[in-house]
């Protein structure tokens, strides 16, 4: 954790806040044009106009040269470990299939086959990717084992992430993500419930617990019993909900008191209704619709319901293999039809609240993170627009410089 003065700032834009953010709070942003920021012991101490800027700082001082500075980006749904492809089938889906999520098959198969260690290895480029583009705190699901050796031999793996990447790194238990071909549907769910579950709680491997439910694969009633048997063993719930058609998932996050409801591509009115009623994160994943060219979810009723509207890539192997945030967010204001000042809040403070971080990160403020990106733009706006092109120019956590542009 580093002291790090940054001076020259041409425009520093920042939601501020401990929570979530709804409605018309999601445009308020912070914004200040020639600004410094402090960063003392890893966190923010101090911010404000040059002009008083300390001019005794005794750490790094970092002159941005007139740029943009935000909130480092918060990917708050990503199914980072896995080994294989699934170019076959994008191809296929390229010449009109229909995706229908039963690639996730082949992606466990490759996984199981591949040990701890190639998962690790495999991950860490993707990390880089993520943080090129900004990424300062990922959250990582299994999924992708489907046995309980499997499914904790990806968590340990994601565990290793957290300590050898630069990003904060959430684990999130996915056992419930499809159904293996070797065991019976009933089976499967008592070894989730009864024998994954209470593995994944004792050994502290995640912090949240998700259910793929849709059509196709876990019922509302399938997922309620999964879910609560996570909350018994500390696991905070989360769901895969209404993506490839209703089903009533999001009604059950409200009733489960899930910290958040993701891709909500089918989503109800009165599942809208319940979700801003309990304060669920609807976590929306345009590159997911983009690439398997679905409708897209429909942000503008969310928000304007009163639901707390985040944004992630949904990074995976079939349905999204899509690593960029920025390119995400630029989705978000040209198919999503968020204000761009909508689109930062998305990817940063709910982000982090989807994940249970929004008193650590998501803002730029005093007591939190000293995570940031200097983006080399001179108008925040311009973020939404450069749609090929990363733009980031220096990626801090923790007040150190982790990534610079060549």
């Amino acid at each position: 954790m580093g002291d790090l003065l940054v001076v020259n700032i041409g425009e520093l834009v920042t939601p501020r806040g401990h929570g979530m953010l709804c409605g018309p709070a999601m445009s308020e942003l912070f914004r200040l044009r020639d600004a410094y920021l402090e960063i003392r012991g890893g966190k923010v101490t101090d911010l404000g106009p040059m002009g008083k800027a300390p001019q005794d700082f005794p750490g790094e001082v970092l002159d941005v040269g007139g740029r943009v500075v935000t909130p480092g980006l918060v990917d708050p749904h990503t199914h980072l470990v896995f080994a294989g492809s699934r170019v076959e089938e994008f191809l296929r889906r390229a010449r009109g299939e229909r995706y229908t999520g039963g690639g996730i098959l082949v992606t466990a198969e490759a996984t199981r086959a591949a040990g701890e260690d190639e998962l690790v290895e495999l991950a860490i480029p993707r990390l880089k990717k993520m943080l090129r583009c900004g990424v300062t705190a990922v959250e990582a699901k299994s999924g992708y084992g489907l046995s309980p050796e499997a499914e904790l031999k990806i968590l340990r793996a994601i565990e290793v992430l957290g300590e050898r990447a630069p990003q904060r790194i959430v684990p999130t238990f996915l056992g419930a993500h499809a159904f293996p071909p070797d065991y019976g549907r009933e089976e499967y769910i008592d070894l989730i419930v009864e024998e994954m579950i209470p593995r994944v709680g004792q050994g502290k491997l995640a912090r949240f617990c998700d259910v793929f439910c849709d059509k196709g694969f876990y019922t509302v009633d399938e997922a309620r019993r999964i879910l609560e048997a996570g909350k018994r063993h500390g696991l905070i719930p989360k769901l895969h909900a209404d993506e490839l058609a209703y089903v009533g998932a999001a009604e059950l996050a409200a009733e489960v008191g899930a910290i958040s409801a993701d891709h909500l591509l089918h989503v109800s009115d009165a599942g809208i209704k319940a979700m801003a009623e309990a304060g669920v994160v609807g976590v929306l994943l345009p590159g997911t619709a983009f690439v398997i060219d679905e409708p897209y979810p429909p942000a503008r009723k969310l928000i304007e319901a009163g639901v707390p509207v985040a944004l992630s890539t949904d990074f995976n192997p079939g349905s999204s293999p899509v690593l960029s945030m920025t390119f995400v967010m630029r989705l978000g204001v040209l198919k999503l039809k968020l204000a761009p000042e909508e689109c930062l809040t998305a990817a940063t403070l709910n982000a982090a609240a989807a994940v249970g971080l929004a008193g650590e990160v998501g803002s730029l403020e005093p007591g939190k993170a000293g995570d940031l990106v200097v983006w080399d733009l001179r108008d925040f706006r311009e973020l939404f627009y450069w749609f090929g092109d990363d733009v980031a120019h220096r990626v801090i956590i923790a007040g150190e410089v982790v990534w610079a542009s060549p």
